[in-house]
This record gives structure tokens, C-alpha cells and sequence, in this order.
């Protein structure tokens, strides 16, 4: 199912949904693979702990923000799609990030991870027909289906990257002489 079938489309995330192609899903997943949104492992790796400002992340902990972001919308995929109403919470990102180890792990292993949770919601969204994925629930001040939470799944790690590219490479130029 295509992205042009979410309807309403979510306020707040679209932000995320907007990213992506208007194209199938599961083709999505795999267009916009972790591998394919981060492709300059190089540049993350010489980042090491930097962040562009005081209280900022780092990269690393933005990729475990965008890990424990997608591990969370599936979830919420995976409910709203069994039919599930009960309406879910939202999460608080920074106590989440300031409870990881992120910055004693190498951005292999947390792209290792980001890789193996990326397989995990492909087959749930695969498990998912077109009733289900249509289905919506109400979720942190948003009524929003499993194909929106799949979009956003897919558009959150780009938006990160963005921020990354924006932010964060520029640490890396040397200064001028």
C-alpha cells in the first residue's frame, strides 16, 4: 500500500511522512534502509561523541533516538493493526536518550542493531493485509494507521540525517587558516 492511502494525514507527523516517496511500503523499507539513509559511516564514525551544541546529542545517540523511535512506532503499528483501540502514550525522547549507553558503543554495532530492528518491522508490516494496515488508534494526540506509523518509521531516520548533515559533518572541516 502507497503512502497517498493515508488519510487523514497525521499532524506532527507528517513532518516525517512527507520524506518518503509516495511509494509501497515495503518497497519503502527497503528503498530507505538504514544502510541507504546512513551512508557515510565514515563521517559518523569520526564524529565520535561530538555534538554541534552544548545538551545536543550525539550521533550516536541519535541513532539509538532513531532505533528505540522505530522499536516504539512499530509497536504501535503492530497494535492499531490486531484492531487494538486502546490508546497509547506518548514517550518521553530525552529520558529515553539519557538512559542508553550509546556513546560506549561503535557506530557499527549501532547500525548492526538499526539493520536487525529495520528486518523486524519489515515482517511485521509483511504480516499486516490491507484491512489491517489501513486501521487506525490514538496515539500521542494523533489518530494515525499503521501505514501513516510506517511511513513516519521510514521518514524519521531521514530527517535525522538531515539534521546530521547539516550539524554535525560541518565539525569535521578543519578550520581555516
Amino acid at each position: 500500500m502507497k503512502k497517498s492511502a493515508i488519510s487523514p494525514m497525521p499532524q506532527f507527523f507528517d513532518r516525517y511522512i512527507n520524506l518518503v516517496e509516495d511509494i509501497d511500503i515495503i518497497e519503502a523499507f527497503n528503498k530507505y534502509s538504514p544502510g541507504n539513509v546512513y551512508v557515510d559511516l565514515a563521517k559518523l564514525t569520526a564524529l565520535k561523541e561530538l555534538a554541534y551544541a552544548e545538551g545536543k546529542w550525539s550521533v550516536k545517540d541519535i541513532l539509538q533516538h532513531v532505533i528505540d523511535n522505530e522499536r516504539i512506532m512499530s509497536y504501535r503499528a503492530m497494535r492499531f493493526s490486531r484492531n487494538d483501540k486502546t490508546t497509547l502514550p506518548g514517550y518521553d525522547e530525552e529520558l529515553l536518550a539519557a538512559n542508553t549507553i550509546a556513546n560506549q558503543r561503535s557506530i557499527d554495532d549501532l547500525m548492526q542493531e538499526f539493520n536487525e530492528v529495520r528486518q523486524s518491522t519489515i515482517s511485521l508490516f509483511k504480516s499486516m493485509n490491507d484491512e489491517m494496515i489501513l486501521r487506525s488508534g490514538f496515539a500521542y494526540k494523533s489518530d494515525i494507521s499503521a501505514l501513516a506509523l510506517g511511513f513516519v518509521i521510514i521518514g524519521h531516520p531521514i530527517h535525522h540525517m538531515r539534521v546530521i548533515e547539516e550539524r554535525y559533518f560541518p565539525l569535521l572541516q578543519a578550520p581555516a587558516s
